[in-house]
């Protein structure tokens, strides 16, 4: 476990054993010309593998997604230093048309889909880039994933619950093919059994479709469970970074993202230590 700037993208063999598919690349990310949101953030995601980006809100988690989307402009953000590349090129100036032709694509936090549609409708919006032999093929893919969405298909997605919504959600960016899916908040909001279900979603992703999978959490202990490694960001920066073993063992990981501590109750003073401690990192 590396504490650092991050002046380069990670070389912990957990990474640098595969090739990278994704790196943000000293990254400065900038709103209205003037609020910094990302600070020099350099961030390896290996081909093949889950990379879990951690930290509370405001952390610039999402921003970084937003970034590897192209929808920064959306928020009158721009990335102002740094890059960000897939496969080895450039992509930080792309459309997010041309993102997603390349393979990248976002699941947003909270959803978000075409309430006014069917779930078949919904899943035929996500292959609007594919031929219609491709959209059967990978809608027989997500039904086999997610069959409570193949009972409903017919259904208005308006009226589906939360944990089926998030189902859609992440069957409606399988349509395209993807890549390398990005998945935001993907448990905010739901039932601990469905959190679980979309986490076995993830796993097979990984394991049995060879997606590579970038997951942005907030529920530190369900994405060290899953992920191969993981990076902790505070006010813009990412402060720490290693394996789950690795992250799960140090004690202010345990304390401040999974709610474990050995010593008992913090002082006020420990507590002010730590955060002090943290202002230096950044």
């Amino acid at each position: 476990m590396t504490i650092s700037s991050h002046a380069s993208p990670s070389t912990d063999p957990a990474v640098s054993a595969r090739e990278s598919l994704l790196e943000f690349r000293n990254v400065r990310i900038v709103y209205d010309n003037a609020i910094e949101a990302i600070r020099d953030v350099s961030i390896a995601v290996p081909e093949g593998g889950i990379v879990a980006l951690l930290g509370s809100n405001g952390a610039g988690k999402s921003t970084l997604l937003k970034a590897m989307s192209g929808i920064l402009y959306t928020e009158e953000g721009e990335i102002e230093n740094g890059s960000i590349s897939f496969r080895g090129k450039n992509v930080h100036h792309l459309t997010p048309d041309g993102l997603v032709r390349r393979g990248i694509v976002q699941v947003p936090e909270g959803r978000r889909v075409f309430p006014a549609l069917t779930i078949d409708e919904n899943l035929q919006m996500g292959g609007y880039t594919k031929s219609a032999a491709e959209i059967r093929q990978q809608r027989e893919k997500v039904f086999a994933l997610f069959p409570r969405l193949y009972e409903r298909r017919g259904q208005i997605a308006g009226y589906m619950s939360g944990g089926e919504q998030q189902m859609l959600a992440i069957g409606r960016a399988l349509m395209t093919g993807p890549v390398l899916l990005a998945l935001d908040e993907p448990s905010l909001g739901l039932a601990p059994l469905i959190i679980d279900r979309i986490y076995e979603v993830i796993a097979k992703l990984r394991d049995e479709m060879k997606l590579t999978v970038l997951l942005v959490e907030q529920n530190a202990q369900r994405a060290l469970d899953i992920c191969d490694y993981a990076y902790i960001l505070e006010t813009g920066r990412v402060v720490l970074d290693g394996t789950p073993r690795k992250l799960s063992a140090n004690e202010d990981v345990q304390e401040f993202y999974l709610g474990v501590s050995g010593s008992g109750k913090k002082s006020m003073r420990d507590v002010k230590h730590y955060k002090r401690r943290k202002r230096w990192l950044s």
